[in-house]
């Protein structure tokens, strides 16, 4: 069976990669991923923090995160709790990319305009194949637009893809307004991909010692729904590739994201959960799947339930939203 797809200009032989995340964090798990069948490499994120305090900025850094979080302070970690400060994950970038054949996809994750172009060209430098963008932040200031927001993505985006030469993707948030407008102002920086979407971690409160509790929690598939709704949303209407990111843990889960438009798609819980033996899993999964089910390719799957295909998709989202609400039977 065909699984072949295009994504951020590579050629790659499937659709299934592990996501950014501790995975491959050292050599030997990333060549567990590749004997796996991963199409690419998705590297764990380097913090703009992390740069700005290597840079001994450590001041500047904290004013920089209050007026994003206000207790930034507080709870901004030390270089010494991440696995690879910013020299030691340019190396890892040098290493991973003579150790593996597949596409090398670094990842920056930051909330400012500054200091991303000059590490994104080191990261090109060290040999990585393309770029994923993570945007992670909360907006909690009174005084910040909407307007505000969408314009520090954008020039973000347009920053990073004027430095380097290299395919680079934006991980955005579900959390705006009008995405798909978002989408078209990004479309004009010239990026080549998008992940939908980011996951926001949200804290808990223990109620016996007063403390907030960060703590992760994997997801599961009915997170998928929302990307979904998107990626049918934006296939075949924009031009950068589109990759889904969270929620797929079965070849169900794969299938709906590449029939909703996919071009990739990015593994990490299941994995966490059951190892890189789950991505070759998935891979035999959708290859059966697709035999079963008499398609001759991956790509005549693509984007066959997007709304690109519907005359009103607004009026189609209107109608399903109705039905919805009069589906409930005690």
């Amino acid at each position: 069976m065909d699984l072949s797809t295009r994504y951020l200009g590579f050629d790659l032989p499937h659709p299934l990669m592990p996501g950014a995340s501790p995975l491959v964090d050292n050599l030997d798990g990333v060549r567990r991923l590749e004997d796996a069948g991963a199409a690419a490499i998705v590297l764990h994120s380097l913090f703009e923090e992390q740069i700005r305090q290597d840079r001994r900025n450590a001041e500047r850094a904290m004013e920089t995160g209050a007026d994003s979080f206000a207790e930034a302070l507080t709870y901004f970690p030390g270089l010494d709790h991440f696995a690879l400060g910013p020299e030691a994950y340019l190396e890892q970038v040098r290493k991973i990319k003579a150790a593996v054949k597949v596409p090398v996809i670094a990842s920056l994750n930051g909330v400012s305009a500054e200091g991303w172009a000059d590490y994104a060209r080191l990261i090109e430098q060290a040999g990585a194949d393309a770029l994923e963008l993570n945007v992670y932040f909360l907006a909690t200031r009174f005084d910040e637009s909407a307007e505000i927001i969408e314009d520090r993505v954008v020039a973000i985006a347009r920053q990073v893809k004027q430095s380097v030469g290299i395919p680079v993707a934006l991980k955005l948030s579900p959390f705006f307004s009008a995405l798909s407008g978002l989408v078209r102002r990004l479309e004009t920086t010239g990026i080549d991909g998008l992940v939908l979407f980011n996951r926001f971690y949200q804290p808990d409160i223990d109620i016996e010692a007063l403390e907030v509790r960060a703590q992760i929690e994997l997801s599961t598939s009915s997170e998928l729904l929302l990307r979904l709704r998107w990626l049918a949303i934006l296939s075949g209407q924009v031009r950068p590739s589109l990759a889904c990111s969270g929620g797929v843990h079965t070849v169900a889960d794969a299938v709906k994201a590449i029939m909703a438009g996919a071009n990739a798609v990015q593994v990490v819980s299941l994995l966490l959960k059951q190892g890189p033996g789950a991505l070759t899993q998935l891979r035999d999964g959708l290859s059966r799947w697709l035999e079963d089910h008499e398609y001759e390719s991956l790509a005549q799957m693509q984007g066959s339930m997007n709304l690109s295909r519907c005359p009103n998709p607004a009026a189609f989202e209107r109608g399903n939203y109705m039905a919805v609400l009069q589906s409930w039977r005690t």
